[in-house]
């Protein structure tokens, strides 16, 4: 079965619908995924970096930001190497008010076992079962 990774503007065109020949030709590629004519997969770099544009240039809301990529997720045709924690990681985006970079790593941090994070980055507070440690205090 043909298969390829997708890259961040054809998310941003699908989303988005801009620019309009562009954004019609990411939705005849999705549309054709959905049918299961080929497999896209989407890497958690893509994702981090749809997040990112859509937050800080298109202004999307993090609650608008997990509906439209939980949705794009849920395309048959559409594979992510680690779904789950990709899916935790944007509930956490939206709901704990983080970056969501951070939640996502807080993700790979719960997988791994390690409670533990060395940073100045307060917001891993808001992160459940994340202990943040500044360096000071990790150096003791």
């Amino acid at each position: 079965m043909k298969q390829a990774y997708i890259d961040t503007n054809i998310l941003l065109r699908f989303i988005t619908g801009a620019p309009t020949e562009q954004a019609a030709q990411a939705r005849a590629l999705f549309a054709a995924a959905e049918r299961g004519d080929f497999v896209l997969f989407l890497d958690d770099i893509i994702v981090a970096e749809t997040v990112w544009v859509l937050s800080s240039f298109y202004k999307f809301s993090k609650k608008e930001i997990k509906q439209v990529l939980i949705s794009i997720l849920a395309n048959r045709g559409v594979l992510l190497n680690n779904e789950r924690d990709m899916l935790l990681a944007l509930t956490l985006f939206a709901d704990m008010n983080v970056d969501f970079v951070d939640a996502l790593v807080s993700v790979h941090m719960d997988r791994a076992g390690i409670p533990d994070i060395v940073t100045f980055d307060k917001h891993f507070d808001r992160l459940p079962g994340v202990n943040r440690i500044p360096p000071s205090e990790f150096l003791a």
